[in-house]
């Protein structure tokens, strides 16, 4: 069995978990957790290879297949039931999707889900996040140092995360570059999680939402033919690819509605 996933806990009532995207951690829902906490008992991880969490065993890829296996491992470790709520952003969000079609999810909110393409990502997607993943390990400080200023924090965040991240905190920005630097399985990640998500045999209550403002997952990413009739499907306006940090009030409603 392996080692539990790195997780912060908080709040009480029926479990909610929480999954972030690639390359980021845990933080990415700092901001929502204060609007959940009081009626759910919330956790949120970090995957496999991000964060803290230290990747998967040595000749274990990190698809989506196996990263959910991970998972359902650190669930049961920690001593929550399954089925659970899970709610998820981009890798987090197709991570749910695949929770609920092996019966561990007892119902999904997938925001901005990175798997409802037709074969496979939009082609800009590898290289935005390339050139960001670049850019952060090779001058760390200077991207650090440009998040001070709210303008260029709009400028650099705006595509990757969403539109109005110049009003992120400084030290919420300067974490997303640590991140994304310190992200030991990024490449094999990114390699191994490209395949088109097929669930049309969920049975548990799933919503879907994307941000019209969301320019990483465009139209092309956000095919319904895979996912159950009975999903609910939302846009959101002004929302980016990463809302959290722009919308944590309408995230944390999201969520409740969706796992109510």
């Amino acid at each position: 069995m392996g080692a539990v996933w790195y997780h912060q806990k908080t709040g009480s009532g029926r479990p909610l978990v929480l999954l972030h995207g690639i390359g980021m951690s845990h933080a990415v829902w700092n901001p929502v957790v204060p609007f959940l906490c009081s009626t759910r008992h919330v956790i949120a991880f970090d995957t496999a290879g991000f964060g803290v969490t230290p990747p998967l065993p040595a000749g274990t890829p990190p698809t989506v297949s196996n990263l959910v296996e991970a998972l359902e491992q650190s669930i049961r470790q920690i001593g929550i039931e399954l089925p659970v709520d899970i709610a998820g952003n981009s890798l987090g969000g197709c991570m749910a999707l695949e929770a609920a079609k092996r019966g561990m999810a007892r119902s999904v909110v997938a925001i901005s889900p990175s798997c409802l393409w037709k074969e496979h990502p939009p082609h800009h997607v590898k290289y935005v996040f390339w050139a960001l993943r670049h850019m952060t390990t090779r001058f760390p400080n200077f991207l650090k140092a440009t998040m001070q200023i709210p303008m260029l924090r709009e400028l650099g965040l705006a595509v990757p995360l969403s539109v109005g991240s110049g009003r992120m905190p400084v030290i919420a920005a300067q974490r997303v570059i640590d991140d994304l630097r310190a992200s030991t399985a990024f490449e094999a990640t990114f390699e191994n999680t490209g395949a088109a998500f097929f669930g049309d045999g969920i049975s548990t209550p799933v919503t879907v939402a994307f941000g019209n403002r969301d320019w990483i997952l465009t139209k092309s990413a956000r095919q319904q033919n895979g996912l159950p009739t009975h999903t609910k499907w939302v846009e959101k306006r002004g929302w980016g690819h990463v809302p959290m940090w722009v919308d944590p009030v309408g995230v944390a409603q999201l969520i409740l509605e969706g796992t109510g």
